[in-house]
């Protein structure tokens, strides 16, 4: 028999008072902070945007994140999960910003195409959702394909970590930050519930009151990782609330709608197994087809939002608010809404946003080390129901964790297109899928699995089933 599910505070349907699931949402809100402001800074280069547009897209993500997270949390999939920008979506959008027709285009022009994207991305999207094409694939799905699949989610972000642009950017921040939430989610969660309940914002605001006292006393100059620069609130204004087609009306383009399907191929793929690991984490039922079903077609939802918007992204399931609830214990749904609250009203003070944005890098990278690992370790846990014993098993989850982590390297690495000439769209598609290491463990954990012969005990089916 499985082991059950770790205790929680607050499982998925349970209500925590006002005054905790407040703190408890903003908590969410900055996990998913880091994450979402880097996209548009990302891809100002690309879409030749200015810092101040640079402002205005934030608001904006954050704006149509709240309503997407709402949306998913009471219609779609009702699972306690944020929904954010998504790196899925960066490789296509940059491809479609280096458009030899965009090449003298301005800001406003670009966002126009990448809006035509996403909005006809979004349809593809709530077809498959809608139609339950999604939920027949889960019939091929074992925790021999979830395993490595989650798993593959925190590992393959790995560069965001403890890396010269993460916690090893300055490690005394970034290993204060990882220090402080080990030691209130771990070792001094029995002493006060607060400290189990918020060990990722403690940690956070304690590493971020160290750079601000450094950079006050002089420690910390400008340029120095941990530095911490008010400038940006300054020059932020005040209100600004984001609308339909602020940049203009979209313009949909095929090749640019071809190669955003590739992100959203691998957004969809990314997102099923983050429901399996919210799921767990949250103490709700394995999801069934219809509730995945449900969850891809609001996922598609968010993303027509996002392109009537112009966001310059879409929306997916955020894998650092998994990492929260696994380290929070608090799983409520309630929580994830009041969170998405808490980002459609903050979107729309410019200063604040701003204001998060001087977290600095170490702190960040200090917050993805932890956030991170508990999420691969939530997809191995799924290694309990099958037999571990069997070579078999052995040989496809070991083989999808490698191939997930080195084939993104080499389409990495790749100086042009993987294909020329009329076969070019095929070759996005394929760069956008290799890029994302979820995405290639799970085809290839998916196709062996339902390949190589195996009973339904030795891939762990009959134990899953039995723990539903």
């Amino acid at each position: 028999m499985a082991a059950p599910a770790p205790k929680l505070i607050y499982g998925i349907d349970d209500k925590p008072p006002f005054c905790e699931a407040v703190p408890l949402g903003f908590q969410h809100y900055l996990t998913m902070f880091g994450s979402t402001v880097a996209i548009p800074f990302i891809l100002a280069d690309a879409l030749g945007a200015s810092p101040a547009q640079v402002g205005h897209l934030i608001g904006t993500i954050f704006f149509v994140s709240g309503i997407a997270t709402f949306l998913q949390t009471t219609f779609g999939n009702r699972l306690p999960i944020i929904q954010g920008g998504t790196f899925s979506f960066l490789a296509p959008t940059i491809a479609i910003c280096g458009m030899t027709s965009l090449a003298e285009a301005g800001f406003e022009v670009r966002m126009q195409h990448v809006q035509g994207a996403i909005i006809a991305g979004s349809v593809f999207e709530m077809i498959i959702g809608f139609t339950g094409a999604v939920g027949m694939l889960l019939r091929f799905v074992s925790p021999v394909v979830i395993a490595p699949t989650i798993a593959l989610i925190g590992l393959a972000l790995f560069q965001f970590g403890a890396t010269t642009s993460g916690a090893g950017a300055y490690w005394p921040i970034g290993g204060l930050c990882i220090g402080l939430i080990i030691a209130f989610s771990q070792y001094m969660r029995h002493k006060h519930r607060a400290f189990s309940m918020y060990p990722v914002l403690l940690g956070i605001v304690g590493a971020w009151l160290a750079c601000i006292v450094g950079t006050e006393v002089g420690w910390f100059k400008a340029g120095h990782p941990a530095f911490t620069d008010f400038s940006k609130v300054t020059e932020a204004p005040w209100l600004r609330v984001p609308y339909p087609f602020q940049w203009g009306m979209p313009q949909f383009a095929i090749t640019a709608i071809v190669g955003m399907l590739a992100g959203y191929i691998a957004s969809v793929i990314e997102s099923v197994g983050d429901y399996y690991a919210c799921a767990r984490l949250s103490g709700a039922p394995i999801p069934g087809p219809k509730q995945v079903n449900r969850g891809i077609a609001f996922e598609g939802i968010g993303c027509l939002i996002a392109g009537v918007f112009g966001s310059g992204n879409g929306t997916t399931s955020y894998s650092e608010n998994i990492g929260a609830i696994g380290l929070t214990q608090v799983g409520s749904r309630r929580v994830v809404q009041c969170g998405a609250v808490i980002m459609l009203v903050l979107a729309v003070f410019g200063k604040f946003g701003a204001l998060f944005s001087t977290i600095p890098q170490p702190i960040v990278g200090g917050m993805y080390c932890v956030m991170f690992g508990m999420i691969a370790s939530v997809g191995l846990s799924n290694l309990q129901f099958v037999d571990l014993n069997s070579a078999r098993n052995l040989f496809i989850i070991g083989f999808a964790i490698f191939m997930g982590l080195s084939l993104p390297e080499y389409f990495k690495s790749l100086d042009g297109p993987l294909l020329e000439g009329s076969w070019r769209w095929l070759g996005d598609i394929l760069t956008s899928i290799g890029l994302s290491g979820m995405s290639v463990g799970a085809i290839v954990a998916l196709v062996l699995d339902n390949t190589i012969p195996g009973t339904e005990e030795e891939r762990g089916l009959t134990a899953w089933k039995d723990a539903a």
